[in-house]
Parts: C-alpha cells; sequence; structure tokens
C-alpha cells in the first residue's frame, strides 16, 4: 500500500470555514461541514482491486433521525472551459486564469447538456475558471428563476453582508460553494511556463512523467497522487453527505481534481486513471443511489446520455466490466 503523502496548503489556498449551505437548500441539512484532516490510503497496484475503502455508510455522517429528500440523487461533473492559458499551452496550475471566449462558449454548451437535470447545489474550486463554467452553465437551465449565489465565508463580515434577508429568494438561490481542496494539481515551477519549451528543455520523458504520473510530482509541485489525498477526502466529507442526503450536486472543477474524484467513483487503479482524459465543458453524470455510484453517460441532449468514454481503450474495459458485474 503507498500512503498519500499530506501536503501544506498552498499559500494563496485556504480551508474552507463553517459556512451555512442550508440556508438555501429546500431543506435544511444539519450536516456538518468540515475538511478531514487525516489521511487516506490509495492501493497503487496495476490489479483491478478498489482503489479505496467501500463507500462510506450515509448513517456514519447523517444522523437517522434525518428524512432523506430522495433515495437517488444526481452528481454532474464538469471540467472548466478553455481558459486563456489553456489557448497558449501554459502550465496553468493554480494560476487563477479566466476562460477564453471558446471557454464561455463551452461553459455554455455545457449548461444545455444539464439543462434538465435538477441541481440543488454547486462545489466549485476556488479558481475563476471553474466558478465561470458553472455559472455560466447555469444559466441555461430549465429553473430559470433560480439563481446560483456563491457563499463567501472569508470573514465574518463577508458571510453577514452578503446575507439573503428574503425567504422567499432564498428558496429560488442554488448555494455556491468554492473550496480550494477541489483546484486543479499545483505544477510547481512549471507554472506559466509553455508546455513545448518545456519538453526541448527537459526532455519529452521527464516532462510526460511530470504531467502523467501518478507518483511523480514536478519541482516543487504536487503529484497526482498528492491532488487525490486533497479532492477525495472533501469530497468524502463534504459532498458526499449531501448526496446520501438526496441533493443533486453539481462540481465544477479541473482535469486532475475530478480525475482524482472520477477515480474513487469508479474504482480506477492508479495506472487506469494516468490514462484517464476528460475533454472541457463536457459534462459527466453520475447516480448515487444505494451507497453506490452509477456511471449514466455524458448527456448530450437535454433528455439523453451519450457514449461514457475517457479513452478507446479505457472505454472497452468498462464495458466489459459492466457487462460482467451486470
Amino acid at each position: 500500500m503507498a500512503t498519500v503523502v499530506s501536503q501544506q496548503p498552498i499559500t494563496s489556498q485556504r480551508p474552507s470555514s463553517n459556512f451555512k449551505a442550508s440556508h438555501f437548500l429546500k431543506e435544511p441539512l444539519n450536516v456538518p461541514i468540515k475538511l478531514r484532516q487525516k489521511q487516506f490510503k490509495i492501493q497503487a497496484t496495476a490489479s483491478q482491486a478498489p482503489l479505496l475503502d467501500p463507500v462510506l455508510s450515509p448513517s456514519k455522517t447523517i444522523p437517522q433521525s434525518y428524512k432523506k429528500k430522495s433515495n437517488e440523487a444526481s452528481l454532474i461533473l464538469i471540467r472548466h472551459g478553455e481558459s486563456l492559458w489553456n489557448e497558449k499551452n501554459l502550465f496553468t496550475g493554480c494560476v487563477d486564469v479566466p476562460l477564453t471566449e471558446k471557454g464561455v462558449a463551452e461553459a455554455i454548451q455545457a449548461g444545455k447538456r444539464i439543462s434538465n437535470i435538477p441541481v440543488d447545489l454547486i462545489f466549485t474550486s476556488s479558481l475563476i475558471r471553474a466558478q465561470m463554467t458553472a455559472m455560466l452553465a447555469m444559466t441555461q437551465h430549465r429553473c430559470k428563476k433560480v439563481v446560483p449565489i456563491i457563499l463567501h465565508d472569508e470573514s465574518e463580515k463577508a458571510q453577514t453582508w452578503s446575507h439573503v434577508f428574503s425567504e422567499e429568494t432564498r428558496k429560488q438561490s442554488i448555494p455556491v460553494i468554492a473550496a480550494w481542496q477541489l483546484n486543479e494539481r499545483m505544477y510547481g515551477e512549471l507554472q506559466g511556463l509553455n508546455k513545448e519549451e518545456t519538453a526541448e528543455r527537459y526532455g519529452t520523458q521527464q516532462v510526460h512523467e511530470w504531467r502523467r504520473s501518478y507518483h511523480i510530482p514536478p519541482p516543487k509541485g504536487e503529484s497526482l497522487e498528492m491532488c487525490a489525498e486533497r479532492a477525495v477526502a472533501y469530497f468524502e466529507d463534504n459532498i458526499q453527505p449531501e448526496l446520501a442526503f438526496g441533493n443533486n450536486v453539481l462540481i465544477a472543477a479541473h482535469g486532475n481534481s475530478l480525475r482524482s474524484i472520477i477515480m474513487y467513483l469508479d474504482k480506477l487503479t492508479s495506472q487506469e486513471v494516468t490514462s484517464l482524459e476528460l475533454s472541457t465543458g463536457l459534462p459527466l453524470l453520475y447516480i448515487f443511489k444505494d451507497r453506490k455510484f452509477m456511471r449514466r453517460g455524458s448527456p448530450v441532449g437535454p433528455t439523453e446520455a451519450g457514449v461514457y468514454a475517457y479513452t478507446k481503450r479505457l472505454a472497452q474495459y468498462r464495458q466489459k466490466l459492466d457487462e460482467t458485474l451486470a
């Protein structure tokens, strides 16, 4: 077993404090929102065994006396649209850059694909490109009266000043929670460098290891393993309890933080996750039911689901596994 090494938060990031998403949800939640400090372990093997421990029973996080909204919930994952540094072929990581015109269009198109899927709660990274993607996507939702509102927990004053006093308005709002734990993998000294020039300087093989290896981090940066430690822990502690309660959740984040979460949801191995490719602005849909996550594909329209595939080889493997388990 390979233990994921804890990493100190980047100085520009901060742990989330006790925000009150329940103020906006149609049915209040008493589930505490917190950042788990303990480590978890991932199997770094090529076998098909699950990477993580089985999904925690909702009964461990939600009081039994609480009545669930629904027996199942939708989970939508969206990688942000093209950013200005994507366009320039620069390593971006945790540098906060906005979307391009193409990225804006991708976010809007993603919103059209999920326009008929209910959304009760939105989680994004603390980076503007993910937040823009979530907000733009929601402009296309069928519930035009529902407005996404970013919750500010930077200080007590920020919480007070952004408070919504109208109960009716709160009912028509979707809380948006920004968490640095969902940020893109921190690329260290590669951030801001041109990808082609970096390959010429350090060698294609070395740069490939930095970018695609599970364990090897770039200089003064995070490996995918380190990124998975924070992203999956946050998902387990803050997002999964909401799904267990029946709240439909949208996550707008980044290639590596979402790959980490998908690794957990689909029980991928460390080898499989390194070959995982996520397109910008293309939503992926899961259903959480009976304490299990079931893939429902990438919605290609308001009423139908398309083919769920990262790469051709991985898609064939997942299809074969699904047929075996059916």
